[in-house]
């Protein structure tokens, strides 16, 4: 059986040089546990306190999720990008392309009411220049000529 015998080291057994400490002036109350804290745990924010579980995640965790966070804000910055580009373009050619069509478009339109309101009026003027030869009302003959049923207001 092996027997364990404790050897001294003459070397810890000596003094270490310096000042010697006096403990008779050290009391309990000098304590900076027993000491009111001046930490008001409402002062901290949200943000504190994640900061301070930081140690409690490994370093190869952390460079993980820096690096999806990282990688997923690439992604969103790079589709709204591509988006904000897609959406000037499209509208830029709408201004461009789209206003003059609907200018020319609207003019248009009212070239037409113009050609019809003239057509109703050469069409009124002849049916009351020509009187009543076959014993039919104006009203009568605006309708036929207009191809419409028209009644009156009265």
């Amino acid at each position: 059986m092996v027997q364990l015998q404790e050897i001294v080291d003459e070397h810890f057994q000596e003094g270490q040089p310096g000042p010697e400490e006096d403990d008779a002036d050290y009391t309990d109350t000098d304590s900076e546990i027993s000491e009111e804290s001046e930490y008001d745990p409402r002062d901290e924010t949200l943000g504190d306190r994640l900061y301070a579980l930081r140690d409690i995640i490994s370093p190869q965790t952390r460079g993980y999720i820096n690096n999806t966070v990282s990688t997923a804000g690439n992604a969103v910055k790079s589709v709204l990008s591509f988006g904000g580009k897609t959406l000037w373009v499209i509208s830029s050619s709408a201004l461009l392309l789209g206003i003059p069509w609907a200018l020319a478009w609207s003019e248009e339109q009212q070239v037409l009411e113009m050609e019809k309101e003239m057509k109703m009026r050469e069409m009124g003027g002849d049916l009351l220049t020509a009187g009543t030869h076959d014993g039919s009302s104006t009203v009568q003959q605006l309708s036929n000529a207009l191809g419409q049923e028209t009644k009156p207001a009265l």
